[in-house]
């Protein structure tokens, strides 16, 4: 298992087979679970405009996870809790939610391609491809849904712990999200291993 940094050597050597794309959401925020999703992208039903999720709107997100997901050959969601992040350290939390997502696939992948320079533990051949999410489209197809995933995760939770602005920041720390745990203190979904929240509590 190795790290490729060039597009060119990765790409040709592994467009034959079923391949799986994933990705991580939710690495920096001070609340919530940290998401991943797998996809295995059908080769016959081509999808257009696929790219990093940061670099998408969010209409357009929507649209793009909906099309994935109607014309995959397979995709799956994977999570790690908070009390994950906490216990083993958002790296392990995030590597632990993308051998989720695989091993929720519905057809067993032939390789894996992740974007990063890790791999999560897993028992197929698997590539980690630095910046993959925006040049791989298989790994693009998994940053978009494993952000509309988290998103409307925090829109459920805003719901559930209102004040914080869950929705608008996405649980990122912004002045508005440090504002409000100054005010509010600590909810039940917020990283007590981030420094923020960590400081805060030492207070008192």
């Amino acid at each position: 298992m190795s790290v490729i940094k060039s597009f060119e050597l990765e790409i040709t050597s592994h467009m034959e087979g079923l391949i799986a794309g994933v990705d991580e959401v939710g690495r920096g925020p001070l609340a919530g679970p940290v998401f991943a999703a797998a996809v295995i992208l059908d080769p016959d039903k081509p999808i257009e405009g696929l790219m990093d999720s940061k670099q998408l709107s969010e209409k357009k997100r929507e649209q793009l996870s909906a099309t994935i997901k109607q014309r995959a050959l397979a995709w799956s969601i994977g999570r790690a809790e908070v009390e994950d992040i906490d216990s083993i350290n958002i790296l392990q939390a995030s590597l632990l939610a993308m051998k989720r997502a695989v091993e929720g696939l519905a057809i067993r992948p032939e390789m894996v391609l992740v974007d990063g320079n890790k791999l999560p533990d897993l028992d197929c051949p698997a590539e980690a491809i630095v910046k993959g999410d925006s040049k791989v489209p298989v790994i693009s197809a998994a940053s978009i849904i494993a952000k509309v995933a988290r998103d409307h995760e925090m829109l459920e939770l805003d719901g559930q712990y209102p004040g914080y602005g869950l929705a608008k920041h996405k649980g990122y720390p912004t002045k508005l999200h440090l504002q409000a745990l100054e005010e509010l203190g600590v909810s039940p979904i917020h990283r007590t291993s981030y420094k923020p929240v960590k400081r805060l509590l030492a207070k008192g």
